[in-house]
């Protein structure tokens, strides 16, 4: 392998997505439980599943979708 741009450019990618995902998800995630206004229990799981899924879909785009940025970058860039 003579080019490592890109490999460079996915792990600083993921690296800055793991920071990301870490600092925005525990923002929101830490209002949205904050502002929970479930009455009844089966409110409550239905909320709490809502933010699961919120979670996974963070992680996903952030920790999935930056190192392909990075990747792309690093090959536009010194590639």
């Amino acid at each position: 392998m003579e080019n490592w741009a890109g490999l460079v450019g996915a792990v600083l990618g993921f690296g800055i997505g793991w920071f990301e995902y870490r600092v925005v998800s525990s923002v929101v995630i830490g209002a949205l439980r904050r502002t929970n206004r479930s009455g009844t229990a089966a409110e409550n799981e239905d909320y709490e599943r809502r933010i699961r899924l919120l979670q996974a879909c963070l992680l996903v785009l952030m920790v999935g979708g930056t190192p392909i940025l990075g990747y792309l970058i690093g090959q536009a860039v010194l590639g």
